[in-house]
């Protein structure tokens, strides 16, 4: 198990380094309004959380209709999203810095995946508004 984690850890580190954190552009990402303009009306879009599963059911909770792979696993079951590599997939995870390191690993592998900026935290206080 230790060594799973170190692993998962080194893994996460060298897609950091790989992909340079700061250069998000805007190919890879979409904001809050987009989004929740898509996730109302593109039945088409996929929406992947990246959270653990202790947040999804925490105060954030979960959106309808998504596909859950925490980040610690997604290079393992990657190939479960193989049905998916002809749609959008919006990564989501709490405040969008997973969702981004998922984003970049996912583009590599030749998806269109799209980092949604600012996670769930933003999703609930839009709305909330």
């Amino acid at each position: 198990m230790k060594s799973l984690r170190i692993y998962t850890v080194s893994f996460l580190i060298t897609l950091l380094n790989i992909s340079g954190y700061t250069q998000q552009g805007q190919d890879d990402s979409m904001d809050m309004t987009k989004f929740i303009q898509k996730y109302g009306s593109d039945s088409s879009l996929v929406v992947l959380d990246v959270r653990t599963e202790d947040e999804l059911f925490g105060t954030l909770g979960k959106l309808d209709g998504i596909v859950h792979i925490p980040i610690q696993q997604l290079q393992a079951r990657v190939n479960e999203l193989s049905k998916f590599k002809d749609k959008e997939i919006a990564v989501i995870c709490r405040t969008g810095s997973r969702s981004y390191i998922a984003t970049q690993f996912l583009i590599e592998k030749g998806f269109n995946a799209k980092n949604v900026l600012g996670g769930m935290v933003e999703f609930r206080i839009i709305e909330n508004n």
